[in-house]
């Protein structure tokens, strides 16, 4: 049975971090592009992060400014999203996604994400 789980989330206070997974089960996630996205309150959902396939190339958005790192650890299946230096401004619904094969991952083309899990809530605040 395919499950697609994010944890991590909570309550931080602003400059703290935060490290978000993504956990699968049914699918071995190395086979697969998998990115990092978030929606605000009334805000459109937004990549974060994303990785290829096979370990390839690594895409930030702007937005992270050098502060979150995306990476995979193939033996428990998962990938992971360090945040730090949060900021208010990252208080969002964060959600993983896959999409096989993909070795060169793209966020802006989140239709092309097959599998999507429901998301872990971030809270950046003092």
């Amino acid at each position: 049975q395919l499950q697609f789980v994010e944890s991590g989330g909570g309550l931080v206070q602003p400059g703290g971090s935060l490290r978000l997974s993504c956990a699968a089960s049914g699918l071995n996630l190395n086979d697969y592009a998998v990115g990092w996205f978030r929606q605000g309150p009334g805000k459109e959902r937004e990549g974060v992060a994303c990785v290829s396939a096979g370990d390839g190339m690594i895409v930030y958005a702007d937005s992270t400014g050098g502060r979150f790192t995306i990476f995979r650890d193939n033996a428990k299946n998962e990938v992971y999203l360090q945040m730090n230096s949060l900021k208010p401004e990252d208080t969002s619904t964060y959600s993983c996604a896959a999409e096989y094969q993909q070795r060169m991952c793209v966020l802006k083309f989140q239709r092309d994400y097959e599998y999507w899990g429901r998301g872990t809530q971030v809270t950046v605040s003092s």
